[in-house]
């Protein structure tokens, strides 16, 4: 699949991968550089009071200031982001968990109610649990799989935000963003959207979305390496919204992460179409394994999501579940993973390695979403080569068969 196919015609806008090269910089024809340098402080001075005013009475405009107001290799960072999405300006934070808790807090004050799926990312869950429920926000958890009118079922005159992630983690189901788009809007609610896993393959803006979060330290930065977040909006009113409780939860992100990953958005391009095709290959082949109950990846066909995700999506990342055969147990699952070779034992994902772990009993759900009978497994393909994969991955059966069979006649 071209990774290309959301573009609209030559002469209107140039590709993905040259807008990926050149944003962010001065250009062909500055004198500098090819990469913008690190730009670190927390001081600015000023040749006068008035000037040092000036810069304080302009808080959304990229004047100079204090060190947490950002400075150019933020912003260049900030560019980039918001070229990919679709979207007219962005923020980075300091993480990905970060990006979703800044614009809840934004959006969100005692006696609100919010929605989330019941597929969200378990972090932003215990968020809404924990934190959310003492500042007296309520948050119901939803079938991620809703139609629009189930969602304007669910949305109550104080609701205020509707929040979706698609694919879920964990279990990759895809939700239908724009007719829940539509009925979050017809009754005046926000649609906030972790398009992590999607990144540049939905555009959320032309979706519905409203505010679009990604956790950088995954596929932007690319190599396991940093640790960052970004909020980006496409109308100046959300974007006033999200600056202003991002600066009063001096919120922050070191310009080296932020150069770091600049760095690593300049090869995203091929990385994506690279580990788009190998994990759809290693996908197909798990797909086929007698060991194995479900494959959870949205761009198969026939999968689960996969009508949603062949009219919404333009590609795919690498990232899938895996669930096993009932009569395997989680125990067993635990030996395979040990006993793969190139696979890494990981929480994170999105860089140029191969992971695989098991996920059962990871997640928690209420909304009745998310029930398989045997082990789930989350599965991240790297960019090492498929074939050498794949027989790991034979390898890894043969130990879980061993396994089974070892427990059968005890």
């Amino acid at each position: 699949m071209a990774d290309d196919s959301d573009i609209p015609p030559a002469g209107q806008r140039q590709h993905f991968r040259t807008r990926l090269t050149h944003a962010g910089r001065g250009g062909t024809k500055a004198l500098g550089f090819v990469n913008p340098p690190v730009l670190r402080g927390s001081t600015m001075l000023y040749p006068t009071i008035a000037d040092r005013e000036a810069a304080k009475n302009r808080p959304l405009e990229r004047v100079p200031g204090y060190g947490i107001n950002g400075n150019a290799t933020h912003w260049a960072l900030e560019d980039v982001i918001a070229e990919i999405e679709g979207g007219t300006r962005c923020r980075i934070v300091s993480t990905g968990l970060a990006a979703i808790t800044t614009p809840l807090l934004a959006y969100l004050s005692a006696g609100d109610h919010c929605l989330m799926p019941d597929s969200i990312y378990g972090p932003g869950r215990k968020f809404a649990d924990v934190a959310m429920k003492r500042f007296g926000i309520e948050t119901t958890y939803y079938d991620p799989l809703v139609d629009e009118a189930g969602m304007a079922a669910l949305i109550r005159p104080n609701t205020r935000v509707v929040y979706t992630e698609s694919p879920g983690s964990i279990t990759f189901e895809v939700q239908d963003i724009p007719a829940i788009a539509r009925a979050a809007h017809a009754r005046g609610a926000k649609v906030f959207m972790d398009n992590t896993w999607g990144l540049h393959f939905f555009q959320p803006f032309r979706h519905g979305v409203d505010v679009s979060i990604q956790a950088l330290t995954k596929y932007a930065g690319g190599h396991s390496d940093v640790m960052l977040g970004s909020i980006t909006t496409n109308t100046t009113e959300d974007f006033e919204r999200v600056h202003a409780t991002l600066r009063a939860l001096g919120q922050y992100a070191s310009p080296d992460d932020c150069w770091l990953c600049l760095r690593g958005l300049r090869t995203l391009g091929v990385r994506l179409q690279a580990q788009m095709e190998a994990g759809i290959e290693v996908a197909h082949w798990l797909r086929g394994r007698p060991e194995v109950a479900h494959v959870l990846h949205p761009a198969l066909n026939g999968a689960p999501g996969h009508a949603l995700w062949k009219r919404d999506f333009t590609g795919a990342s690498s990232l899938f579940g895996l669930v096993l055969k009932p009569e395997y147990s989680e125990e067993a699952s635990h030996a395979m993973v040990n006993a793969l070779q190139l696979f890494g034992i990981g929480s994170s994902w999105g860089g140029y390695e191969s992971l695989l772990t098991s996920t059962t009993g990871n997640f928690t759900r209420t909304a009745g979403t998310g029930r398989f009978h045997g082990p789930v497994l989350r599965v991240h393909i790297g960019l090492e080569d498929p074939a050498d994969l794949i027989a790991d991955l034979e390898n890894g059966f043969a130990v879980l068969r061993a396994y089974r069979s070892e427990a059968l006649e005890e």
